[in-house]
């Protein structure tokens, strides 16, 4: 389903991941396809670099709550979301309005006149306590603001900008695998500023690019080819680039663990927003089609209210007749 490799560099500044999702990702664009929304393969291929990714960034920074990456922007794919939970359980999304063109790159999706954006959000599950969302934007632009054709440079540039710490991102994914590899310099101090601090880390910024054992590391990943990351298991990738470096591997994450597909989408839930939209509204759909028909945006899994079940919706639980069996 999926697994995620962390390990470090005895000795070494570096620290590193490698994630590989295969059953969970075929499964995402199944429920797709069935739901008859299937999306283009440049946007299916989009979407498990950004699932892969927000793993690789939630596991690593151990964040309580939901990691949420968005790219928005003025090309056919006007919304792509990732969300990954801190039990490392992942749901994708995308809102396309127009044709994708074959092959098309970051640029040619979402950046078309320069107005692409990329947010990563952290959520945090117990807002009760104080905690609230915190967002960090970044335009899909590098420093000469020249358009980045690639997701995993847009969240490079985030990182540096962000944590003050160098970052190598190898991302890839087709319709069977979506796999990631994050090379990261290990903070002098502190755990940078992703959380929402505002404090600068004045040393982390000084070894920025200077660490010779990151760039030799960062330099060995950046070998690894498309077809080398999602054809090969974990230990061909991690013995292909570091098989000289004191590598120190950890005891993988896989199964209920690991990195899975998972959505918190409910019939309660949906209820509850049918609900929100009042008892006219929902009246008039159901006059109009016979039933309301709600599908989840991540999964493609399809909710139906028929008359009896809306009126159950708006009657008090005490004075509820007997639902009828219309389901998901």
């Amino acid at each position: 389903m999926g697994e995620l490799h962390k390990f470090i560099f005895d000795g070494l500044p570096v620290r590193g991941m490698l994630v590989r999702l295969t059953g969970s990702w075929r499964e995402v664009l199944a429920r797709r396809a069935g739901a008859g929304d299937a999306f283009e393969p440049s946007v299916r291929a989009l979407l498990g670099e950004m699932a892969v990714a927000g793993v690789l960034m939630q596991a690593n920074i151990r964040f309580k709550g939901a990691l949420v990456l968005q790219v928005h922007g003025d090309g056919p794919v006007k919304l792509a979301v990732a969300e990954v939970r801190d039990d490392l359980a992942y749901r994708v999304t995308a809102t396309v309005l127009g044709d994708v063109p074959e092959a098309a790159r970051l640029e040619a999706m979402v950046n078309v006149h320069g107005q692409g954006r990329c947010a990563i959000t952290l959520d945090p599950q117990d807002k009760g306590g104080g905690q609230q969302p915190y967002q960090g934007v970044v335009t899909l632009h590098g420093d000469r603001r020249e358009p980045l054709q690639e997701f995993s440079e847009v969240l490079e540039h985030y990182m540096l900008q962000s944590e003050q710490l160098d970052t190598k991102l190898v991302l890839a994914a087709n319709d069977e695998v979506a796999a990631g590899l994050l090379i990261q310099r290990l903070p002098v101090q502190g755990a940078g500023n992703l959380e929402g601090t505002l404090r600068r880390d004045v040393a982390n910024e000084d070894r920025i690019g200077l660490d010779e054992a990151y760039n030799r590391i960062a330099l060995l990943a950046g070998t690894l080819t498309r077809d080398e990351l999602l054809t090969l298991d974990a230990d061909a990738v991690l013995h292909r680039l570091f098989w000289q470096e004191p590598l120190r591997r950890y005891a993988p994450l896989r199964g209920a663990s690991g990195p899975r597909f998972s959505c918190s989408c409910s019939r309660e839930r949906v209820g509850g927003m049918l609900k929100s939209l009042g008892r006219g509204e929902i009246d008039g759909i159901i006059e109009e089609q016979g039933r309301v028909e709600i599908a989840c945006e991540f999964c493609g899994l399809k909710y139906h209210f028929d008359p009896v079940d809306v009126g159950g919706l708006f009657t008090p639980a005490g004075n509820q007749p007997p639902g009828s069996m219309a389901r998901h």
